[in-house]
């Protein structure tokens, strides 16, 4: 039985609603990547060293990246080596696995920092990946589980992002601390956590500028409202998640480093996981930055927003075509090798 297989075999009724989320919010990547794996797979008749250099290339099309390519690419050959596998469809299901143990780590780092008075989450991220929606849609998910949830404007420079915000608060319901645009967004967030603190609120999320004159005057932004949180809440704040778009790919990446060096990111909200197929970028992020992965957009809906699974990630990438091609192009391969014999 093959890995993914077993993966399919551990849902439970109260998780195959969440399994269908990936596997729709994935079907760009799966359709591109995974396809490209499947026809790499029934080309060859053995595996060789053409067959890992073209596997790499696909890789890296779907923007895993270079560095972790060959770090998979390395575990791989390691894996065949192991098991001593010749055949390429056995080789495709240990690249689930390999695929799989990568993006493994402890469930509590998936897990928000949640405390047992206030909570506060401060969003980073340029402008333009959908940190305020994304914001609103946190927002809802964990008044939907019961607790109290204010948000704070800070993002006090770009045209909109105020009102944009409120709308968000008025959608879901919890209050929005808020100024004119163009005030300081350390105010707006001492603001934020003293009525956060009067009011007995669980969570106070705070939106943040995207973008400034240039990288260090942001930076510098970022660290003033973070120093305020330090100062009015103990070990605030206690999240600091940064925003990817992950249609930008490798892009996303080079934002990742700047904001982690900047802001000691606790966690990365991967948003528009659904309107690319290079989803492989979760890949890199997790094995490049040592950051996990806590949220995935995976379309626009306000309960399309959901906690990063490596397992679901992972059928959603790859269960239904490798299960619709496999019994097809097995019998093609093998009508191929007698007329090849």
């Amino acid at each position: 039985m093959s890995f993914f297989k077993k993966l399919k075999e551990k849902l439970t009724t109260s998780t195959q609603e969440v399994s269908q989320k990936f596997t729709e919010g994935l079907t760009k990547t799966r359709d591109g990547f995974a396809s490209a794996v499947n026809d790499l797979v029934y080309r060859f008749r053995e595996v060789d060293e053409d067959f890992f250099d073209e596997l790499e290339d696909l890789l890296i099309q779907a923007d895993v990246g270079v560095t972790t390519t060959m770090d998979l690419v390395e575990d791989l050959k390691e894996e065949v080596k192991r098991r001593n596998l010749k055949d390429p469809v056995a080789v495709r299901d240990a690249l689930v696995e390999v695929v799989a143990n990568r993006l493994q780590e402890d469930e509590s780092d998936r897990e928000l920092n949640m405390q047992d008075g206030l909570t506060v989450i401060l969003f980073v991220g340029v402008n333009g990946v959908g940190k305020t929606t994304t914001i609103g849609k946190l927002a809802h998910q964990l008044k939907s589980e019961g607790r109290s949830v204010m948000l704070a404007a800070g993002d006090t420079f770009r045209a909109g992002a105020i009102e944009q915000l409120q709308v968000w608060g008025e959608r879901v319901g919890v209050p929005v601390i808020r100024q004119t645009e163009g005030s300081d967004p350390a105010a707006v967030v001492f603001d934020a956590v003293q009525a956060a603190k009067s009011r007995n609120m669980d969570v106070l999320i705070c939106d943040t500028a995207g973008r400034l004159q240039n990288k260090v005057n942001l930076m510098k932004e970022l660290e003033k409202v973070r120093r305020v949180i330090e100062r009015e809440v103990p070990n605030g704040p206690h999240e600091v998640l940064l925003a990817l778009d992950a249609t930008t790919g490798q892009n996303a990446m080079v934002q990742a480093k700047a904001f982690k060096e900047a802001t000691n990111v606790s966690g990365i909200v991967l948003t528009k996981l659904d309107g690319t197929a290079k989803g492989g970028i979760v890949l890199a992020i997790r094995n490049e930055l040592d950051i996990p992965v806590k949220y995935v957009g995976l379309g626009e809906k306000i309960d399309d927003l959901q906690e990063f699974d490596p397992e679901q990630f992972v059928l959603g990438l790859f269960g239904d075509v490798f299960e619709d091609k496999n019994e097809e192009a097995l019998t093609e391969k093998e009508d191929t090798n007698e007329d090849l014999a």
